[in-house]
């Protein structure tokens, strides 16, 4: 048998870690003697071939950089089963032994698809929502909590300059992982998420009662999967006559070195995906579970619920005025 050859990819949105977990891939691997094909642009590429070689230097200097030096991109075509079909075909004839998938669920689906077809792959986490059941923490996560409340900062230092409301959005468009705890660290009167009904009346109470006590400028913190930060702004405003501006972070959230959080749990992720590889093991997911690193069966994995922290949400109700 020759010298074993794996592709590395990220595939959906961006996460800062990405390029750790590609470093450590790339550095474990050919420390164990194989030859690692880069593979640009996700799944898309895998289909058509973009792929290079890569070599130590390949990932020098990356490790501090957000995004991806690979790219990502949305693939259609790979969603059909001619399309997981051709990327097998490439991937023979490239000689891949198996693939490394750093992203989310439907980049983990598209790994089981792979596997089922006889190219062993396994996925990694990485993903800034936190929305992956089956680990506690994905690549990206703890990079863009730390954004959001610099940024958060900022805007409550003009609200309360002016004694206004702020209402804003951050990621998190089926989670409210990131609301939820960027609201704690930045004393956020009130927080919004999809996994909590809530009503604008509760919300314009707790301004009432926190006015009450002498606050004047007040931070609402909105998940992405709620939305209507202007619709929620004018709805507060009219009912307590208090000046409210809505702001929507974006894509600034994804950007950015980062952590230290994230390049160490991305480079344990990549380490242990290269020694499931080495082992010829694939139709895997790495997680992390009290701090342990853990792998799982994708079908197995997709399955898997994750539980919203409401402890945590009565907490932050409890101590926010």
């Amino acid at each position: 048998m020759g010298q074993k050859t794996i592709g590395v990819l990220t595939s959906g949105g961006d996460a800062p870690g990405m390029n750790a977990a590609v470093r450590s891939v790339v550095r474990t691997a050919l420390k164990k003697g194989f030859r690692v094909l880069g593979i640009q642009r996700g799944y898309n590429g895998l289909i058509h071939g973009e792929m290079f070689e890569m070599n130590m230097r390949s990932v020098s200097d990356i490790i501090h950089r957000g995004g991806t030096i690979l790219y990502t991109a949305r693939c259609l075509e790979f969603k059909e089963e001619a399309g997981v079909l051709k990327a097998v075909e490439v991937c023979k004839n490239a000689g891949i032994d198996g693939i490394v998938v750093i992203g989310g669920d439907g980049s983990f689906r598209g790994a089981a698809d792979l596997s089922r077809l006889g190219v062993p792959c396994v996925g990694i986490p990485g993903t800034i929502d936190n929305d992956i059941s089956c680990t506690d923490y994905t690549i990206g996560y703890d990079t863009a909590m730390n954004t959001a409340v610099e940024m958060i900062d900022k805007i409550r230092d003009t609200a309360q300059s002016h004694d206004r409301c702020s209402v804003v959005e951050v990621m998190g468009r089926h989670a409210g992982h990131i609301a939820l705890n960027t609201g704690i660290a930045c004393g956020a009167s009130y927080i919004i998420v999809p996994e909590v009904e809530y009503d604008v009346n509760d919300v314009v109470k707790k301004i009432r009662a926190a006015g009450e006590l002498g606050k004047h400028h007040f931070i609402i913190l909105v998940a992405e999967g709620i939305g209507k930060v202007d619709e929620i702004s004018r709805q507060i405003e009219e009912a307590t006559g208090i000046e409210t501006r809505g702001t929507v972070l974006g894509h600034v959230q994804r950007g950015g070195n980062p952590t230290v959080r994230d390049r160490v749990v991305a480079s344990r992720m990549g380490y242990r995906a290269v020694e499931l590889l080495e082992n010829g093991i694939g139709n895997r997911v790495i997680g992390i579970k009290d701090s342990d690193i853990v792998d799982y069966d994708i079908q197995e994995a997709l399955k898997m619920k994750k539980d919203f922290d409401m402890e945590l949400y009565h907490i932050a109700n409890e101590i926010s005025f």
